[in-house]
């Protein structure tokens, strides 16, 4: 294991249930239709969300690792991590699994994309439901399984002993505000909480609609110097539900340089990549289970 730097800190997170009201009122603003619950996780294994655990629950944290630093304006080709690494670093037991949106392992595919990390352990088992999506040699995305424990570049991890117990549902459709899903729930936790810090991680399906994802393509061949020409150089698709998308947002930025919020998509039909909005608002329904990190892991925090 490389010697990745790692900041951790213990965060004040709230019970779910002091949760449920602040993002009603949030969901309230931006959804026609909405509701917040705390419930007892169902088997996220099963279709349609295929989890490589069954729950959420059970030491719950949350790592942000490398970042878009380590991408533009020229790839840092050192950055290949792995999750059996981050599992130590993020100092979990011997049974645990991890969700979240990462890039991918260029070094073992050969060329950038999009990772959907979907994996757990137990001793010396691993389970892994781990999706990618890149851009084929037709220029269209390619949404696919991937049984490999590597990634590069960086991540944003939820991680927990997977198991069930009680979590946030969250459901919504028919958005008639201009914040998304994610975007809604992000604003009513700074809106109630301020800058005490909220990192929440979980899993959300779009039911029905369509949403906006791009996909990275191979490594740019001259540096992309600011954010207008990563603009041009990613390539973005309406897709098509349902889709799959892990979560992870935090509420607020201590000072650790956190993304906050990465989300990642799959599906059973190709189609896969890093979420932004949904396109057809007067149709989208959304379904999520979410919980809350105790701790905090910003490891390999990029310098400058």
């Amino acid at each position: 294991m490389l010697a990745w730097s790692v900041q951790k800190l213990a965060l004040d997170a709230p019970s779910l249930e002091d949760l449920v009201e602040p993002l009603a009122a949030g969901l309230a603003l931006n959804f026609q239709h909405s509701s917040v619950e705390v419930v007892s996780c169902p088997d996220l294994r099963e279709s349609p969300y295929s989890l490589a655990a069954p729950g959420l629950c059970g030491n719950p944290r949350i790592a942000d690792i490398g970042g878009p630093p380590n991408l533009a304006p020229t790839p840092k080709l050192d950055r290949k991590y792995s999750f059996i690494d981050m599992v130590q670093l993020m100092e979990m037991g011997s049974k645990g699994a991890i969700i979240g949106a990462s890039a991918g392992p260029f070094h073992v595919l050969g060329v950038n994309s999009e990772l959907m990390p979907n994996w757990s352990y137990e001793e010396d088992a691993i389970t892994n439901r781990t999706h990618y999506a890149k851009i084929d040699g037709k220029g269209e995305c390619l949404c696919k399984r991937l049984n490999c424990e590597e990634f590069g570049l960086m991540a944003n991890l939820f991680g927990s002993d997977g198991k069930p117990g009680k979590v946030l549902k969250i459901t919504a459709k028919i958005r008639t505000g201009a914040d998304n899903f994610t975007a809604s729930i992000q604003r009513a936790l700074k809106d109630k909480f301020g800058e005490r810090i909220i990192s929440v991680g979980g899993v959300f399906l779009i039911k029905k609609g369509k949403a906006n994802l791009h996909v990275m393509p191979d490594f740019s061949s001259t540096p992309l110097k600011s954010r207008e020409e990563v603009e041009k150089w990613l390539r973005y698709f309406d897709m098509t539900a349902p889709l799959v998308c892990l979560s992870v947002f935090h509420s607020h930025d201590p000072g650790l340089d956190l993304r906050l919020e990465h989300t990642h998509c799959f599906s059973d039909h190709n189609q896969g990549g890093h979420y932004h909005d949904d396109t057809t608002p007067a149709d989208v329904e959304y379904e999520a289970y979410f919980n809350v990190a105790d701790t905090l892991y910003r490891i390999d925090r990029p310098e400058g």
